[in-house]
């Protein structure tokens, strides 16, 4: 039988917000959209289990463990970062706002 390893594995420098590309599985990149630019970050969806997030182009919510884009403003906080499924952040300049309607009203 081999001896039990104690020792927990040590950390070159201390952890800022730059290193957290490669703790979600993803890489982070600079877009331009509605002449702000933007910092996006693909997420692999291997967060906590339960995790949900609403995205901002469907209005539907992101399941825990399903790849997504994260993007928020270049010059703001982390309280601006929103989930954004995939296929709605690339379509992101043909959505239109949605207006919430009853089932039976006219949809003019």
């Amino acid at each position: 039988m081999s001896p039990r390893r104690n020792r927990v594995p040590s950390r070159k420098g201390p952890r800022t917000d730059e290193d957290d590309s490669g703790r979600y599985g993803g890489y982070e990149s600079a877009e331009t959209w509605q002449g702000e630019e933007w910092r996006v970050r693909r997420v692999a969806g291997g967060g906590p289990a339960g995790k949900t997030y609403r995205c901002p182009g469907c209005d539907q919510l992101i399941p825990s463990g399903v790849p997504h884009m994260v993007a928020w403003p270049q010059h703001s906080g982390v309280d601006e970062r929103r989930h954004w499924h995939t296929s709605c952040w690339n379509a992101r300049d043909r959505r239109t706002s949605r207006v919430q309607r009853s089932r039976n009203a006219p949809r003019y």
